[in-house]
């Protein structure tokens, strides 16, 4: 059968349709009122969807867009009343078939938390916020593919685009939208947005206190209503506390200081799970662990250096040491994609090989054991995001795998905002973390030439080109064959290791009913209005 353009969008957003909005349990005995305190792994640095260089997870309680993924990582309407698909109309392909324009349906009678109206107004200005040059944003996918926005009346948005963008679901408009009547003609860099900002979600920010929590509370006019009537939300407050430090993290659950964790260590798994009233969740994930490097070192980048550093690491020390919850991968296409080519070339530990590549490329052992070429030494700064006990591990158990074929590595691990930035500006030569993506992922922002999040300063004109033909087809076969072809390339020329992909532990009060774990960048905080204390 022959596969048309029409045929091939409905396949990439079959089943979204379906869903009608972000739906409540079926009630049962929901109380209104509590509050729940929320443990965070991370200091907040900025509460603006678009700037965060973390997971926007007390911005999901407070700030809404037109669709989000729910719990099957299956697009579901929130401000918008449908989700787009050709079937309904909501995309129409041109002729050519080279551009297409999308049509959101908007939600009637939502407020802005300060009780003015939400609009297609507020739309077409995020589109122009985001895409400003003066806007220093984490990211902007989706707004260049974007050529005009047209809002015939309140509750419409025709978004013309330039190009196919069979990601649109997962950039743009899903994050989160900003309240126009607030922010324009001022500086978003600079604005008290960034820190109490004004959302529709169900609760408004009351409280932001840098580096130590964020006090949200029930928005009274939230226009959710639960599928037995009720009002929505059910809990009076969600507090975010912002606690770093793993040991400081488990003390406050034991203590009942904290109600909720959604990133466990998975070595403290055992002993979490003797802490009375509770409950250790485990949930999917769309993300892996990686070494990446820093093309800045003349010796990183030496692609010998990289293949011996991918040959000397043990991925089976890497998941005991995690409690034997992550799984081995070769690719950062992690396997539940349909686009995940197993045939990936892949690099086997193998330490005596590692040193022979090193031997041959001219690196040759001196004092301490470290080895050096033309005056530099294979000496790198290593960094993790501070405080997360599962990455100290794994940091510990690389440096010594690397020492053992006579390179060495040292600790230069940061928190908050130093990390965030260090990260995205290369203040490291070792980096390694974890990303998470959406349910249509856009990988040009980790490896493309000046990705949003290419800190590595690496730059691969075909790499490059395969990610433009995976990022712009709305053919299944066209992008599985692209997505081979950027997995291999990524897999040869090594500007990152992916090693490990993992599952979500979440600890949690018994008492917290309806939560169900999120899988995609839009964090586990997407549907906190149907969560009570029972």
């Amino acid at each position: 059968m022959k596969l048309t353009r029409r045929a091939t969008l409905q396949t990439l957003i079959a089943g979204s349709a379906a869903f009608a909005t972000m739906r409540a349990f079926p009630a049962l005995a929901q109380q209104k009122g509590g509050t729940l305190r929320v443990g965070l792994t991370y200091e907040i640095d900025t509460m603006n969807v678009y700037s965060t260089g973390f997971l926007g997870d007390a911005q999901a309680a407070v700030v809404e867009g037109l669709l989000a993924p729910d719990q099957h990582a299956k697009y579901v309407p929130v401000l918008a009343t449908e989700v787009p698909t050709i079937e309904n109309g909501g995309i129409v392909v041109a002729a050519d078939g080279k551009t297409m324009k999308i049509t959101y349906k908007l939600r009637p009678g939502v407020k802005w938390h300060d009780g003015k109206p939400f609009t297609s107004a507020d739309v077409k200005y995020t589109w122009e916020a985001v895409k400003d040059p003066k806007f220093v944003a984490e990211s902007k996918d989706g707004s260049k593919q974007v050529e005009s926005i047209e809002t015939p009346d309140d509750l419409t948005v025709i978004v013309n685009y330039n190009t196919i963008l069979p990601t649109f679901a997962s950039t743009l408009f899903t994050f989160g939208i900003f309240p126009k009547h607030l922010l324009e003609g001022t500086d978003l860099n600079t604005s008290s947005y960034n820190e109490t900002p004004i959302g529709t979600g169900p609760f408004k920010v009351k409280e932001f206190q840098r580096g130590q929590y964020v006090v949200t509370e029930r928005f009274d006019d939230y226009w959710r209503k639960a599928d037995n009537g009720d009002k929505l939300p059910y809990l009076d407050q969600i507090i975010f506390k912002m606690i770093p430090d793993t040991n400081t993290l488990i003390t406050q659950l034991k203590s009942h200081e904290i109600d909720l964790v959604v990133q466990t260590p998975y070595n403290q798994s055992k002993q979490i799970e003797q802490i009375s009233g509770i409950e250790l969740v485990k949930g999917p994930l769309l993300s892996w662990q990686h070494l990446d490097f820093n093309f800045k070192r003349p010796s990183l980048a030496d692609i010998a250096v990289r293949k011996a550093i991918a040959h000397a690491i043990d991925r089976s020390v890497l998941i005991k040491v995690q409690g034997g919850f992550p799984q081995p991968i070769k690719s950062p296409v992690v396997p539940v994609f349909d686009f995940f080519d197993a045939g990936t070339p892949e690099y086997a530990y193998d330490v005596a090989l590692a040193k022979k590549m090193l031997d041959d490329a001219g690196y040759v052992v001196g004092a301490g054991g470290v080895r050096a070429k033309g005056g530099e030494r294979l000496s790198y700064s290593f960094m993790i995001q501070a405080g997360r006990a599962d990455d100290e591990l794994a940091q510990q158990v690389i440096i010594a795998q690397l020492k053992a074929i006579g390179i060495e590595a040292t600790a230069d691990n940061k928190t908050g905002v130093a990390y965030r930035e260090a990260r995205y500006k290369g203040g490291y030569d070792l980096i390694y973390g974890r990303w998470i993506t959406s349910a249509d992922p856009v990988y040009s922002v980790f490896w493309g030439t000046g990705g949003a999040n290419n800190g590595q300063s690496y730059s691969n004109p075909k790499l490059d080109e395969a990610f433009k033909k995976f990022e712009a087809t709305l053919d299944p076969a066209a992008r599985k064959s692209a997505a081979a072809e950027f997995q291999k390339i990524l897999a040869e020329d090594v500007p990152t290791i992916s090693l490990t992909t993992n599952v979500a532990l979440i600890a949690k009060t018994a008492k917290l009913k309806n939560f169900l774990p999120n899988p995609t960048n839009m964090t586990n905080f997407v549907n906190t209005a149907a969560w009570y204390m029972a």
